[in-house]
């Protein structure tokens, strides 16, 4: 008698809503010491002492931001914690609690949130923070993804966006851009799959740009290793919507302006090839792709002699006085103003 290979499928109207969140929290074990009470009561409740709170949320929306065609339900769950997790990394801070909130159509059997679920133990695991509470409800369309992180700084710790000051440099971690041409790898192969089912695709070319899409990381190893050099930026943001766009926010909310230069961006040679396959301007999307979660941060310029030569920071241009503006210093040494053209939420 032939095997029975059809997924288990498990309404999620058997369980109930109390039931449901029992079920996919059961595994959640409490780590940081400033969780007193979490999933359970009414709040959470967290004892921070002489520390400051740092908090941050985001949505995640089916068919804005991601796409069940290509993403595994495990690495959006997983991706999902991290992109709130780069936030608090941004302020210099220590992640140490997140909130999960779901809303979800009938469509979706148990089994899959299980798997959604999979992913968000496993980044807790990996980035070492709390799952303290949430929510769940239902939806009349797709799936909602409602992350709320947490942290924790001293004030001297702390870093934001407004403490950049002219003859700063102003550096990036990693490499950028190749977030933005897996997506297009992946859009490409989802065409070519919906024209002929029977196409597989072959991603092996691809491996290290679908990974920075599919399942990026947070700098939370960034905080510790400039403790360790003895540097505090003097401002600093998560690049998420673009370089062009972060940069640009650092700028106006510091009140300086910015020389940007195109050689210096850091990109991964995979990148390039690809690029060069699409026919894409490698610069135009180094600077405007988004999805990295690099951090970009400035420091003061005697700080140079104490980063330079480390290979997770690339200097990439310099603060200037405000009224010099923002500008590219192209590979042909030519000064074009910097225009935002990454990522826009309101835009879809």
């Amino acid at each position: 008698m032939l095997e029975d290979k059809t997924p288990q499928r498990t309404s999620l109207s058997q369980l109930g809503e109390f039931g449901l969140i029992t079920h996919l929290t059961k595994n959640f074990d409490i780590k940081q010491p400033s969780t007193i009470k979490s999933i359970g009561d009414d709040a959470a409740v967290l004892d921070f002492k002489d520390k400051k709170a740092v908090i941050s949320t985001d949505l995640l929306i089916e068919g804005v931001h991601f796409d069940l065609s290509y993403m595994p339900l495990k690495h959006l769950g997983y991706k999902a914690v991290v992109v709130n997790i780069s936030d608090i990394c941004a302020m210099n801070a220590k992640p140490t609690q997140i909130t999960v909130s779901v809303a979800v159509s009938n469509r979706f059997p148990l089994e899959a949130l299980e798997e959604l679920f999979e992913g968000i133990a496993l980044a807790a695991k990996v980035y070492n923070v709390d799952v303290v509470g949430g929510d769940t409800t239902s939806s009349q369309k797709g799936l909602i993804i409602s992350i709320t992180a947490i942290g924790e700084a001293t004030a001297e710790e702390l870093v934001y966006r407004d403490g950049a000051n002219k003859g700063d440099l102003l550096v990036v971690t990693g490499d950028l851009g190749s977030a933005y041409m897996g997506l297009q790898v992946l859009e490409r192969e989802k065409q070519v799959f919906q024209v002929n089912p029977n196409n597989q695709p072959d991603l092996d070319a691809y491996t290290y740009i679908i990974e920075r899409q599919l399942k990026p990381e947070a700098r939370h190893d960034i905080k510790i290793l400039l403790e360790k050099l003895e540097v505090k930026p003097t401002a600093m943001i998560d690049i998420s919507d673009g370089l062009s766009s972060e940069v640009i926010h650092i700028c106006k909310q510091s009140k300086v302006g910015c020389n940007l230069y195109e050689e210096k961006i850091p990109v991964d040679p995979e990148f390039i090839s690809v690029c060069e396959e699409f026919n894409i301007d490698s610069t135009t999307v180094a600077i405007n792709g988004g999805e990295d979660y690099e951090l970009l941060f400035t420091i003061a310029l005697e700080d140079y002699d104490k980063i330079k030569g480390n290979p997770n920071f690339t200097v990439i241009g310099h603060l200037t006085q405000e009224s010099e503006g923002i500008h590219l210093i192209t590979r042909a040494n030519t000064k074009i103003p910097l225009k935002a053209r990454g990522w826009d939420a309101m835009e879809v």
